[in-house]
């Protein structure tokens, strides 16, 4: 029976464990460009089969809050390149996540211009600038001619990713950003072949994922989704059939992995309609990465009994660099530090205590 410390082949690799390190951001590049300081913070982690690293926008369109490094120039493919040395050096693996922020923006970040979505729909809340908080406005629609080119923005990113020396990558399509925008009918009102049916929304991620896995081939290439997620207004009037025809949809390509994350922020239905997630399990051929407040137990427990093939964790893998030993001994683990989890320095990211050696 397998658990969480039972080896598992993904794509090319063989990773020691089922223990993925979540993608959290941390806003610690201040120049986008990713830094030493980066460099320390994912080698003290490489105890995780594998570790999938914070969204990096795409594009300087795909920009949406400050200090997050990218994976679309020379000097981010270099930076990255140390990190991703680093980790390997050490002996762990780690993918790229691929991020677009769409409408979850704002015009500082764009020298004035608006952010771009599928539909000119505002989303709640406020986003977070590097002047402070500011209310978010109502984004532009893309028009129809501009979609290929933001997929090959996409490809181009996956290939920057190869550049840099990550195993791999994976699609943001979670999280009310771009992809999600496109999928979802609470933020895609458009009237053409990227609007309207499920057939249609879907189509920005189909195509995404197709060029993503052209440049660097699928085996190297893993997809996020979020179907209870609420997060920057999100909203489906129909998710179970949503997000089962994404996924019966994503079967063709043969990637490395579905990760699907359970997260509600604490209003479960408030994105739309209950579902059980395990029709998601049931109908992806893959493997299947789980992520949502998991602990040990209950981790053991969804692969013990077939829910996933392996559990992302982000808090505990933000407090505790050496989770993986720590699950291992069931030593008591660190607590995180909310207030230090975006910016800053040192404090609350590469200073968490380590176990003592066994």
């Amino acid at each position: 029976m397998s658990d969480l410390f039972t080896p598992i082949r993904l794509g090319p690799l063989e990773l020691p464990n089922r223990i993925f390190m979540a993608p959290m951001t941390r806003n610690r590049a201040p120049d986008g460009i990713p830094n030493d300081l980066m460099r320390t913070y994912y080698r003290q982690r490489v105890g995780a089969g594998l570790i999938i690293s914070e969204g990096s926008p795409i594009s300087a369109q795909a920009v949406g809050y400050p200090a997050t490094p990218g994976i679309h120039t020379d000097a981010q493919v270099a930076g990255w390149r140390r990190v991703t040395d680093a980790v390997h050096q050490a002996g762990g693996h780690i993918f790229c996540q691929l991020w677009h922020c769409g409408r979850v923006s704002h015009p500082d970040f764009h020298g004035g211009d608006l952010p771009v979505a599928p539909s000119a729909i505002r989303p709640e809340g406020q986003a977070f600038t590097p002047e402070g908080l500011k209310d978010f406005v109502i984004p532009r629609a893309l028009e129809i001619e501009e979609i290929p080119g933001i997929v090959a923005d996409y490809a181009h990113a996956a290939d920057c990713a190869r550049r840099a020396g990550f195993d791999g990558v994976e699609i943001h399509g979670a999280n009310g950003y771009l992809i999600d925008q496109f999928l979802r009918d609470g933020s895609n009102q458009r009237q053409d072949a990227y609007g309207g049916p499920v057939e249609n929304r879907a189509r920005f991620l189909l195509e995404v994922t197709g060029a993503v896995c052209d440049a660097i081939g699928s085996e190297r290439v893993g997809v996020r989704l979020s179907p209870r997620n609420p997060f920057n207004g999100m909203r489906d009037s129909n998710p179970r059939a949503t997000f089962q025809y994404a996924t019966e949809a994503l079967n063709r390509f043969g990637l490395a992995y579905l990760h699907v994350t359970e997260m509600d922020m604490g209003r479960p239905g408030a994105a739309g309609p209950e579902f059980d997630l395990g029709t998601l399990r049931e109908t992806w051929e893959g493997l299947y990465i789980t992520n949502g407040g998991y602990d040990k137990a209950r981790a053991n427990t969804a692969i013990a009994s077939g829910a996933a093939d392996a559990v992302a964790f982000g808090t505990l893998f933000l407090a505790n660099p050496d989770l993986v030993e720590r699950f291992r001994r069931d030593a008591p683990l660190n607590q995180p530090n909310p207030d230090t989890f975006y910016g800053g320095g040192a404090e609350g990211y590469t200073d968490y205590p380590r176990l003592d050696p066994a």
